[in-house]
């Protein structure tokens, strides 16, 4: 079963790297004035990726390795700010729906929603570096006798970067460190720190 689940998440991130190098040999940089990170309203994204916990950083002594999914929302809070200065960029609160199927626990998983602040760097036409942190909750079915609750906190930061495809299109990478745990809510409280690379497609209204 364990090797089922690992050829399955192998294959789908080669499919993702192959789309991701077709999708960026037909890149082309776009106007400021076609730039939809500056002017959209919002924008929907599905990002995908590989996450596994670091033992031994802070309480953190189990392996556990996901395959990730998650659906987003962003809706951006300002115009652009800070014109002509480094940090030039936009608000955004970011609405997150994960899915996070465990590869090495028997195809647990764990579910839920996160809410995050972040910051759109927007100074240049070609690229969209941004940083995000916040939190939320989730329901982990991990069957781990070191986590006492089934309901979980979670909170984390991380950045990345947007490639427009074309007007409305743009490829994401990104890196996070993911934190889990009951907050003290039930014993034992074994927390899951972790590190993930996700990758994915965004759409600008």
């Amino acid at each position: 079963m364990r090797s089922l689940q690992r050829k399955f998440y192998i294959k789908t991130m080669l499919r993702i790297i192959i789309y991701s190098i077709i999708l960026f040999s037909s890149y082309h940089a776009y106007a400021a004035e076609n730039n939809r990170v500056t002017t959209s309203p919002g924008e929907f994204a599905l990002l995908s990726g590989y996450g596994i916990t670091h033992r031994g950083y802070g309480a953190t002594r189990t392996q556990v390795q996901t395959y990730d999914i998650i659906l987003r929302y962003g809706h951006f809070l300002s115009g652009e700010l800070g014109t002509g200065h480094w940090y030039q960029g936009r608000h955004e609160v970011l609405l997150e729906l994960p899915y996070h199927l465990a590869v090495d626990h028997n195809g647990r998983s764990m579910v839920g929603g996160t809410i995050l602040g972040s910051w759109k760097f927007t100074g240049s036409d070609q690229i969209t570096p941004f940083l995000f942190a916040g939190g939320g909750v989730l329901f982990v079915d991990l069957g781990l006798p070191s986590m006492g609750s089934r309901l979980n906190g979670s909170y984390q930061f991380g950045g990345g970067i947007q490639h427009l495809i074309n007007e409305n299109l743009a490829f994401n990478g990104e890196y996070r460190f993911h934190h889990i745990s009951n907050l003290n809510t039930a014993s034992p409280n074994e927390p899951l720190n972790s590190s993930k690379v996700l990758f994915g497609f965004s759409y600008f209204r």
